[in-house]
């Protein structure tokens, strides 16, 4: 309590004590109280933030299990990995393979005369690069390859601008400067090198020089660069090939393959193989074995992130009756309500999942008298001979069809939990224009006359399009409208490509507007997207995909095959993970019940300082008035003092009376 003191000087009165006194008498109560309301607040601030961290380290463990792929996983062992490693990607069968090695894929290399300097000018004019395969003395385009241009100008006409402009195009084409270190003067060599390997990557570099009428072929200006693999040395074929284009040759358990990578991902279901080196004759062992470890790992994680959880909300919200204390959130309706939630989706079955495996109780999750899971080890593993999705699909959002050539591809948070049958109207086909009939002996002759058109593709329009002049078979000039119709910037740039064939009837297929070679101007055949039902009602089709719609919104299927008809049913459940993904998610966004109980705490710390700031006016408002108010008294009392002593020094001035003697 403020007490109040006397100094005795001046008027007697101590005006700045007593005022202190009097205004910390109306200060101290109230501002204890709100320190104290602040305080509760802050650690309410902090209890939340730590539950928000809690469920979102919970969430980030979850999202990982979401879907079916995370659980799929094999261990792939090679017995030398000299010769090849090899890893696994999803599902795979388990199984063991012998690999034996013949030769290695190789890129197509070509190196140019020599130079006496990288500063040299070589020419200007344009360089086109063509993939192809070479064989039996000819070129054929490879169709899956576009043709690409690199224009070569006075800025970068030397061999330093030309190796510069090529690998900046990006073309598939690697271009390097070596120093032979040669002795006649022109060590310095340019070196162009498929950036794939391969037989069909082999290069073939045709050249535009820019002038009055160059030859394009010959050993002077940039033609020196010209590449053709059926020319004569000199006469086109200026390069020296340094490193010929060859596929991977080798065979898995006695069979013959060809690739032309040595990165091999579509011969053994769900593994890669690196070819490394030949492996002289000898078979090397490939064991394949789907590793259930992966799967066990995230359920172990996923209840020891829970369990965590769990340890937070105990810390923050539970009431110990031997120490008489409770959390700092004990009682809280918000975090009772958030952790009602999650401990629903824990205990709840799996809808849409038949047998005896549709609950997390069912593959030995379960849940303790303390609040915490537990894991029964051999239940779990007895679960698990099942097969590894037994477990994925009590934790993933996933989509299962009954017929083996329709493909589960995704979902949206707006799916809902069903058995949903699917037909289908039309299959995806693609877009096709066939030319007519036209004479053919055998070769087809592309010159001057008939090497330009232009196609239209998805509505985009390309630009001209050049093709190499030559004579070709039907299928090598098939291979080469392709390539240079996919090479063409305008399709690219949109993403829109063709293929290009040449059937029995001598006429090209899925190609475009030159009537020399058969084709028309005319539209051909448009493509179809897939279309059908889902669950009854009209789905999306694009491609090969179906999405559905109504209950089924943002059901993504793709449908292979070509039969229409009923196609069996999807039936898409939503996993733990999944669900729990979800309810973290409502909790913690922005109006959720977490963030909305943070910015309710907020608020009431913001008030605080409002009140705060209204109590410091208050206070000086009131300390003004003490203070006007004591001077107004200490001057009265002064008044008052000066008064008595002037009262005082009159009456000692008086003469004393004197006593009657008479009266002794």
């Amino acid at each position: 309590m403020a007490t109040i003191s006397f100094s005795g000087l001046g008027s007697g009165l101590d005006i700045n004590g007593l005022v202190t006194s009097l205004v910390d008498a109306e200060r101290v109560p109230k501002t204890n109280r709100l320190d104290f309301k602040e305080a509760e607040l802050q650690a309410k601030l902090t209890a939340f933030g730590t539950l928000k961290s809690s469920l979102s380290s919970f969430q980030d463990t979850i999202s990982l299990m979401k879907n079916l792929d995370a659980f799929q996983n094999a261990d792939v062992i090679s017995n030398d990995d000299k010769v090849f490693t090899a890893t696994a990607d999803g599902k795979v069968a388990d199984g063991d393979y012998a690999i034996e090695v013949t030769t290695l894929a190789k890129a197509h290399s070509l190196a140019s005369s020599g130079f006496a300097a990288t500063t040299d000018a070589v020419g200007t004019g344009t360089l086109t690069f063509s993939f192809g395969t070479f064989s039996g003395g000819t070129f054929t385009a490879n169709s899956d390859k576009p043709t690409k241009s690199v224009t070569i100008d006075t800025a970068d006409n030397s061999l330093e601008g030309i190796r510069d402009a090529v690998n900046a195009a990006d073309i598939g084409v690697n271009a390097v400067i070596i120093n032979t270190g040669s002795s006649d003067g022109t060590p310095y060599k340019l070196v162009f090198t498929s950036t794939e390997t391969g037989a069909s990557n082999s290069l073939k570099i045709t050249v535009s020089e820019d002038g009055g009428s160059p030859t394009n072929t010959d050993t002077s200006g940039l033609s020196q660069l010209a590449y053709d693999p059926e020319a004569a040395a000199g006469s086109g074929k200026n390069l020296t090939e340094t490193s010929a284009a060859t596929d991977a040759d080798f065979k898995v358990n006695g069979l013959q393959v060809l690739r032309s990578s040595n990165e091999i991902d579509d011969v053994i279901d769900g593994v890669t193989l690196n070819l490394l080196a030949d492996s002289a004759g000898k078979a090397v062992g490939l064991t394949v074995k789907n590793n259930t470890a992966v799967a066990k790992n995230h359920v172990n994680n996923f209840i020891s992130e829970y369990n965590s959880l769990i340890d937070t909300v105990n810390s923050l919200a539970s009431y110990d009756a031997e120490t008489e204390q409770g959390g700092v959130l004990v009682g809280d309706a918000a975090v009772r309500g958030a952790m009602s939630r999650v401990r629903q989706e824990i205990s709840s079955l799996v809808q849409g999942i038949t047998g005896d495996y549709s609950s997390l109780a069912s593959i030995g999750i379960t849940t303790e008298k303390d609040g915490k899971l537990s894991l029964d080890n051999s239940k779990f593993d007895e679960a698990l001979k099942g097969g590894i999705d037994v477990i994925g699909r009590l934790f993933a959002a996933a989509g299962t069809p009954d017929d083996a050539l329709i493909k589960f591809d995704s979902s949206t948070d707006q799916t809902q939990v069903g058995n949903y049958a699917v037909n289908i109207t039309q299959v995806a086909t693609k877009g096709i224009l066939t030319g007519a009939s036209f004479g053919y002996s055998g070769s087809i002759t592309i010159d001057s006359n008939n090497d330009t058109f232009a196609i239209q593709v998805d509505g985009v329009q390309s630009g001209t399009i050049t093709l190499g002049t030559g004579t070709y078979t039907g299928a090598q000039l098939a291979a080469e409208l392709q390539s240079r119709i996919n090479g063409d910037s305008n399709l690219q740039e949109k993403g829109v490509s063709v293929s290009v064939g040449f059937n029995a009837s001598n006429q090209f297929e899925n190609t475009s507007t030159q009537s020399t070679l058969g084709l028309s101007t005319a539209a051909g055949t448009a493509g179809q997207d897939t279309a059908g039902t889902i669950n009854g009602q009209p789905a999306t089709g694009s491609g090969q995909y179906l999405t559905g719609t109504g209950v089924a919104v943002g059901l993504k299927i793709q449908v292979l095959g070509t039969k229409t008809g009923d196609r069996g049913s999807v039936v898409f459940t939503r996993g733990v993970a999944d669900r729990l993904d979800t309810v973290i998610s409502d909790l913690l966004k922005s109006k959720g019940t977490i963030e909305s109980k943070i910015d309710g705490l907020e608020k009431g710390v913001d008030d605080i300082s409002q009140q705060r700031e209204a109590l410091n006016e208050r206070i000086q408002k009131i300390e003004e008035r003490y203070r006007a108010q004591f001077i107004a008294l200490d001057s009265l009392i002064s008044q008052y003092q000066a008064t008595g002593n002037y009262l005082t020094a009159q009456l000692a001035n008086i003469p004393k009376i004197q006593p009657n003697r008479n009266n002794r």
